[in-house]
């Protein structure tokens, strides 16, 4: 069997994965689809958490960190990580310190309609937390993101003495593991939290990423030719 057979092989589980997530948003529609206008329409604000700084503030952190694996890949651009951390901080901001788009969407479209059913409560630092299906699935896809954003990172860690791109580890399985993982706590913030704000930031986030992904790799193949084989062997993504 050809390298290139054995990847799509080796894919397959991920694939599949990837297609179970896919579809279950279309599984539980009426849920999803309920989430989504409660946020829109501003009738979830009886139910949202305000003024919660130090939440605010240890999310910001959170998140943020996992900016810096990105650097082991490729050289930072502040100007990227600016974008994504302004998103990051307006986000929690709103989430847990003072949810203006939701305010806003409540002053005119509030119906007092009910709310998604909880599936899932926890309390963290004192605060109350309570999840419905679409929330809960976005934090999933987070999760996975999280765990292809460090798994990266581990990789090129350890081959971080080597002048010379890696394909081993997880790299053996998708060229841009760590930004695949980035979009998937993309689109699971954007799920989970449906407002003017993650509709707007989300897809320019998504495209910069994928761009940030084309423009990396010519410049590899500038410097490493061989990178070619690597491109026709490994899939973009997955």
């Amino acid at each position: 069997m050809e390298l290139k057979e054995l990847i799509k092989h080796r894919n397959t589980p991920f694939r599949l994965l990837l297609l179970f997530l896919i579809i279950i948003p279309f599984i539980y529609f009426n849920d999803f689809s309920h989430h989504f206008y409660v946020y829109l329409t501003g009738n979830i604000i009886t139910e949202v958490i305000t003024q919660q700084w130090h939440i605010v503030l240890i999310s910001v952190v959170i998140f943020l960190a996992f900016l810096i694996p990105l650097s082991y890949r490729r050289k930072a651009n502040w100007a990227e990580y600016g974008l994504v951390s302004a998103f990051f901080v307006s986000l929690f901001v709103e989430m847990y310190g003072i949810p203006l788009t939701i305010l806003f969407a409540s002053k005119y479209f509030f119906t007092a309609t009910n709310l998604p059913e909880t599936i899932v409560a926890f309390k963290v630092f004192g605060v109350d937390f309570a999840m419905d299906m679409a929330m809960s699935y976005g934090l999933i896809l987070m999760f996975i993101g999280g765990f292809l954003i460090s798994f990266g990172w581990l990789t090129l860690y350890k081959n971080i003495k080597q002048n010379k791109f890696v394909t081993n580890g997880i790299y053996k399985y998708s060229r841009h593991p760590q930004y695949l993982g980035f979009i998937l706590i993309i689109l699971g913030w954007l799920i989970a939290w449906p407002t003017i704000l993650t509709i707007i930031f989300a897809p320019i986030l998504i495209y910069k990423y994928i761009r940030v992904c084309v423009t990396e790799e010519k410049e590899i193949l500038k410097k490493s030719p061989e990178y070619k084989k690597y491109i026709e062997e490994v899939p973009f993504f997955i």
